[in-house]
């Protein structure tokens, strides 16, 4: 017989409702997750009762952070090089940056994040150089696939090349009266437009103090335009007598093939101490000495100066005022060297020569005219002195 107090003791009862329970729990659970999954897997509802959108971060693609030299930079040196950093981690292709106008080096990747272009050759100086990161199949990317969205240029000007190499490569190439001797190693090709160590020596003894004294090493003076000039004369380029990037260009490719120029080295002397002369010295030896000229009358007076040739022609139709107030027209000057605007070297018929009669120009027989104008091309130094007509 059992004992009634037992009843309420019994462990059963109790054990029977917590698995009811616990079975109720898992149900709404799994009721819970299915309706989830059925209404677009747990998206917030907005006010009216839809889903609200879901939203997608976009990167942003690869992009140019700083470069060296910068956009715009000026008077960059010949033999810098090209520094380009990235937003993040890049990996090269096959299509590299490029250079306008085109330089000879290498890109390489220092680091992760940065190309560098390592000139070989020189940047031509006064050059304005287009450096451009491509885009597209084949260009540097980011490590994860990004790419430029557009490709990126900078652009930068090399700074002018310096008066002292330039008169160095001058006389290395025989267009100076001068010779330079270097006293260093033969420089690295992307130094070739750097001034180099060494000396200057005149060629020849004979040469006068009128065209000596000149000479300034390392200044512009009229002995380096006047070379300027038979260069660009000789390589078919404006003559102006301004070491621009194609006088640059043609200068190192010149010194880099030992093209030589093998003309004699000329210069003319004019003196308007009466009687009226010319002498005209070729290496340094005075060739032609005293040639009977005409220099400016009255009112026209040839000016005192040193000038070079820059035109040189044959045949030349002079026309303009006399000081009298008289026009001229001559079709026909032959053998004509300009110098000094309007003065030339010419032939002219007179019934004497060696006194001002001219209108600014130096004028002497034909036959004397004919026989200097081979040996007075562009770039010859013109040397004027004296006293003033009255």
């Amino acid at each position: 017989m059992k004992n009634l107090a037992d009843h309420g003791t019994n462990p059963r009862p109790r054990l029977v409702w917590a698995l009811l329970i616990g079975l109720l729990a898992v149900v709404i659970v799994a009721a819970g997750i299915g309706y989830l999954v059925g209404h677009g897997g747990g998206s917030p509802k907005n006010a009216t009762g839809h889903v609200a959108p879901t939203t997608t971060t976009t990167l942003p693609p690869l992009s140019v952070v700083s470069s060296t030299p910068a956009d715009g930079a000026m008077g960059i040196a010949s033999n810098s090089p090209i520094t380009v950093k990235f937003s993040m981690p890049v990996s090269r292709g096959s299509l590299e940056p490029s250079l306008v106008p085109p330089a000879t080096g290498s890109w390489r990747q220092p680091n992760r994040t940065t190309l560098v272009f390592d000139p070989t050759a020189p940047f031509i100086p006064s050059t304005t150089e287009v450096m451009t990161v491509p885009t597209g199949d084949g260009a540097v990317r980011g490590s994860d696939g990004r790419q430029l969205a557009a490709p990126v240029s900078i652009k930068f000007t090399v700074a002018q090349g310096s008066t002292e190499r330039l008169q160095q490569l001058l006389a290395q190439l025989g267009f100076l009266p001068l010779a330079f001797a270097s006293t260093g190693t033969t420089p690295p090709p992307n130094q070739v437009v750097d001034p180099q160590p060494g000396s200057f020596s005149w060629k020849w003894s004979g040469l006068p103090a009128s065209l000596t004294s000149l000479w300034t090493e390392g200044l512009p003076n009229v002995i380096t335009k006047a070379a300027v000039m038979q260069f660009e004369a000789q390589n078919g380029l404006t003559v102006d007598g301004l070491a621009g990037p194609m006088v640059w260009s043609d200068l190192i490719s010149d010194l880099a093939a030992g093209t030589m120029d093998t003309t004699p080295y000329v210069y003319v002397s004019v003196t308007k101490v009466l009687p009226e002369s010319l002498t005209l010295y070729t290496n340094g030896v005075a060739q032609y000495v005293g040639i009977p000229v005409n220099t400016g009358a009255p009112g026209a007076d040839t000016a005192d100066g040193t000038f070079p040739v820059f035109e040189h022609t044959p045949s030349s139709e002079m026309k303009g005022t006399n000081p009298d107030g008289t026009t001229y027209d001559d079709p026909a000057v032959p053998w004509a060297s300009y110098f000094n605007g309007g003065d030339a070297l010419h032939g002219f018929v007179r019934a004497t020569y060696g006194s001002p009669q001219s209108n600014g120009c130096v004028e002497m027989s034909i036959a004397n005219a004919q026989t200097l104008w081979p040996l007075t091309p562009i770039g010859t130094l013109v040397t004027v002195s004296g006293p003033p007509v009255t």
